[in-house]
């Protein structure tokens, strides 16, 4: 029988990713994105609940590992663009199939997480009875009227 080595958390390429791209706000930043650069607070009010610290720290982390570019143009006051570098224009195919099995998968997950709750006796968890979108901006009455993009994970319509 085959020995596995074991994989540390410093040698482990996945962790290392996940870490980044994992978090509550990455992806849907990337998402944004997808449509052309755009500047800080246009970021901020198509990412609903994020908050300006957040977005910060988020931006700076996706800079700092190559997956988005900062712009400054000198103006009054100075004009800060965002846009996915190639880096992380790539890391759209694999976030838009996971957008789309989550889409596809979410009332057999829902269906799934009920039975395992009545089993278990946990009855309804609260979570089971609020459905929750993948970006709470696509929630019907908050959407905000000056936001052209929502963090929507939902793939493209194709023409």
């Amino acid at each position: 029988m085959a020995v596995r080595s074991k994989i540390t958390h410093d040698d482990c390429p996945v962790r290392d990713v996940l870490k980044r791209i994992g978090d509550k706000w990455s992806i849907l930043v990337v998402a944004v994105l997808r449509d052309g650069p755009l500047r800080f607070n246009e970021l901020r009010r198509s990412v609903d609940g994020i908050s300006q610290r957040m977005l910060t720290l988020t931006l700076r982390s996706l800079e700092r590992d190559g997956l988005v570019a900062r712009t400054v143009t000198p103006s009054t006051p100075p004009r800060v663009d965002y846009r996915l570098t190639r880096s992380g224009r790539t890391l759209l195919v694999p976030i838009m199939a996971l957008a789309t099995w989550a889409e596809k998968n979410r009332p057999v997950i829902r269906d799934a997480r009920a039975r395992f709750d009545e089993e278990a006796g946990l009855g309804v968890l609260p979570s089971h009875r609020v459905q929750h979108d993948v970006a709470a901006s696509t929630r019907p009455g908050t959407a905000r009227a000056h936001s052209t993009r929502s963090a929507t994970l939902k793939p493209k319509a194709t023409k």
